[in-house]
């Protein structure tokens, strides 16, 4: 496996990564037509060419034999020395492989090496296994929020994760 970079030839396969993972991770959650309005809104390939060129903004890719199978993106402010990891999915065919905690890791290296000091991680609070992933890695549940995906509200738990060397 390795992990990289996106490139503009990635947002098709981050779309399906995504796609397949939201289908799998939400149908009690959010109703189909809810789950594609915010596939479109949120991985569109115009949207995810416009994140590519953001200069504080990671988007980093899993492939194994050169397929992309997971993809992470985050985001990070220097004035406030925060991260925020917005979104980590694996295609549902290769979970339990390692994939997600290697692109996390990867994740959290890359913005501590940015000077970032705390790490903020965004999932549904419904979605108790992306909890149960972030608490694993060693984030802390923060707080409750609200985001909103194809014109609904949906609650959204904050994790935190800080760099003890840092702060």
């Amino acid at each position: 496996m390795t992990i990289r970079l996106a490139i503009p030839d990635d947002v098709t396969a981050i779309n399906q990564v995504a796609t397949a993972a939201w289908e799998t991770d939400y149908p009690d959650i959010l109703s189909r037509e809810t789950a594609e309005d915010g596939v479109r809104d949120w991985y569109a390939p115009e949207q995810l060419e416009s994140e590519l060129v953001e200069s504080q903004t990671l988007l980093l890719v899993a492939e194994r034999e050169e397929h992309v199978v997971g993809f992470a993106h985050a985001t990070w402010h220097e004035t406030d020395q925060e991260g925020y990891i917005l979104r980590l999915y694996v295609h549902p065919d290769y979970r339990r492989e390692g994939i997600g905690r290697s692109l996390l890791e990867q994740t959290c290296e890359e913005l501590f090496e940015h000077d970032i000091h705390r790490i903020n991680a965004m999932v549904l609070s419904a979605n108790e296994p992306g909890a149960e992933f972030y608490e694993g890695f060693g984030f802390e549940f923060a707080d409750e929020s609200e985001t909103e995906i194809g014109g609904e509200r949906y609650p959204e738990s904050r994790y935190v994760l800080a760099d003890e060397s840092r702060v």
